[in-house]
C-alpha cells in the first residue's frame, strides 16, 4: 500500500496552515532552481556591446565604472566630497579643466642645484603619448630673471637613451621653481579617433537642427 505523505498529513490536521507551509516551500525550492538555471544559461549567452547610453535628470552610480570611447557632459565635469574642513555639514565640489584638445599636463617642483640646473625627468612613455609640447616655470620665493628652458624635452643621454627629461638652467642654486609640461595625446586610439570640436546638429547628433541640449536657456519664454 502506497501512502501520499501530503494528504495524510493534511488528514490528521483539519487546518490547511501545514498544507501552505509545506506548499510555499516547495514553491520557494522552486523558484530557487529556475533562478539557477536561468543564471546558467545567462552565462552561455555573449554580451551585447551598448553604442550609446543617455542617462537624464539626476542618476547616481555607485563604485567604480568604465567608459571605451568619448564620454560627454552638456554641462560641467565635477568630483563631489565631503567638505575636509566641516564633512559633517558641507560638500565640497570641484571642476575640470575644459580645452579644445586632450591635454596631459605633467608638473611639479624641484630644487636647483649648485649651478642654478635642474634635470626633471618625465614618464618613459610621454613620447609615446604625447606631442606638442609646451612649458611653464616659475621660480619660488625669489625672482630668477635668467631661469629658462635649456633644452627641451629629449631623452637624457645623448638624446636617444634614457627617460624624457627636461633641463631648467640660470636660476638661483638652491632656489626651488614650479614647472609645468604638457602635450597633446597622439596615441593609435586618438590617432584613429580624431576630435571634432564643432559638430553640425542633425538626426545622427546629440541634437537635431533646431533642438537645444539645454532649452531653458535658449527658447524663448
Amino acid at each position: 500500500m502506497t501512502i501520499c505523505v501530503l494528504p495524510a498529513l493534511v488528514a490528521h490536521d483539519s487546518s490547511p496552515l501545514l498544507y501552505w507551509r509545506l506548499m510555499s516551500r516547495s514553491f520557494i525550492q522552486l523558484a530557487g532552481y529556475l533562478g539557477t538555471l536561468i543564471a546558467f544559461f545567462a552565462l552561455l549567452l555573449p554580451s551585447v556591446p551598448v553604442s550609446a547610453v543617455v542617462l537624464s535628470k539626476a542618476s547616481s552610480i555607485t563604485g567604480q565604472g568604465s567608459v571605451v570611447g568619448t564620454l560627454s557632459v552638456t554641462v560641467t565635469k565635477s568630483f563631489l566630497i565631503d567638505h575636509p574642513l566641516d564633512p559633517k555639514n558641507k560638500l565640497l565640489y570641484h571642476y575640470n579643466l575644459e580645452s579644445p584638445d586632450i591635454m596631459n599636463i605633467y608638473d611639479g617642483i624641484v630644487v636647483l642645484d649648485s649651478n642654478g640646473e635642474a634635470r626633471i625627468d618625465l614618464p618613459d612613455y610621454f613620447f609615446a603619448l604625447n606631442k606638442d609640447f609646451r612649458y611653464l616655470a616659475t621660480p619660488l620665493g625669489a625672482p630668477m630673471p635668467d631661469l629658462h628652458l635649456s633644452s627641451e624635452v629629449h631623452r637624457k643621454f645623448l638624446w636617444i637613451l634614457g627617460p624624457p627629461s627636461i633641463v631648467l638652467a640660470g636660476g638661483v642654486p638652491g632656489g626651488r621653481v614650479s614647472w609645468q609640461v604638457t602635450g597633446i595625446r597622439h596615441d593609435p586610439y586618438v590617432l584613429a579617433h580624431p576630435i571634432i570640436t564643432e559638430v553640425e546638429k542633425g538626426p545622427d547628433a546629440l541634437a537635431d537642427k533646431g533642438e537645444y541640449l539645454l532649452p531653458e536657456y535658449y527658447e524663448k519664454k
